[in-house]
């Protein structure tokens, strides 16, 4: 069921740091990243319906992270419509450090669950976007580190069924899912995963677009 965005709706859009897009340095308070995109797109397409776009991303979030924040960045501001991308920095960073965060499958759920929760009770409309990865095979830094391809099989294998509680999440609360994982693997089988995500995680500009793409296509 596609979401209707009213003249005078509250849309807020929170995460990590794919939605963060570096907010704090820009004029609006959206980032550079698909929120911005997203409010652009909106305007032109609805000069008459005016919307208070809102951006609560924070580079390297997690499920926890957002727990911890929840109330003041995102219940208070009480948003008609709330956007949600968190899952990349769920993922076992283990392969870098043994000592690193590790969150199983059923407590990110659950973590994720107690986000969803109030919305649900306001009545809030959601969107949910998976979390993913895309099967870049370039070796990359991350921290002091290379990462390679084998390494990002390992957090593909953890990644994986979080990606399934968030899909099984928007079902529960009847909220739209953004199946961001599948369209970046249909997106990259045609153009190169490095197109969209250099990384992997992190999109490119054209990663951005295609995000936007898709969100403005659960709305109405």
């Amino acid at each position: 069921m596609t979401i209707t965005i009213r003249s005078g709706s509250t849309v807020m859009f929170t995460g990590d740091s794919i939605t963060d897009g570096l907010r704090r340095g820009s004029a609006h308070g959206l980032g550079a990243g698909y929120p911005l995109r997203v409010a652009q797109e909106w305007g032109r397409r609805h000069p008459d319906r005016q919307v208070t776009w809102l951006n609560t991303g924070n580079a390297g979030d997690k499920v926890t992270d957002l727990e911890a924040r929840w109330q003041r960045d995102v219940l208070d501001a009480r948003p008609d419509v709330v956007s949600i991308l968190v899952g990349a920095n769920d993922m076992s960073w283990h392969t870098l450090d043994p000592e690193g965060y590790v969150i199983p499958a059923r407590d990110f759920e659950a973590g994720y669950d107690r986000l969803l929760e109030p919305l649900a009770e306001a009545g809030t409309a959601l969107i949910l976007i998976e979390p993913f990865l895309l099967p870049v095979g370039a070796v990359i830094e991350a921290g002091d580190a290379l990462v390679g391809p084998e390494q990002r099989e390992e957090w593909r294998a953890d990644l994986d069924p979080k990606i399934q509680a968030v899909r099984r999440l928007a079902r529960r609360y009847g909220a739209r899912l953004l199946a961001a994982d599948g369209m970046f693997a249909e997106l990259a089988a045609t153009d190169g995963a490095e197109h969209w995500a250099v990384d992997g995680i992190h999109p490119t500009q054209a990663g951005h677009d295609a995000l936007a793409a898709a969100w403005l296509r659960l709305v109405a």
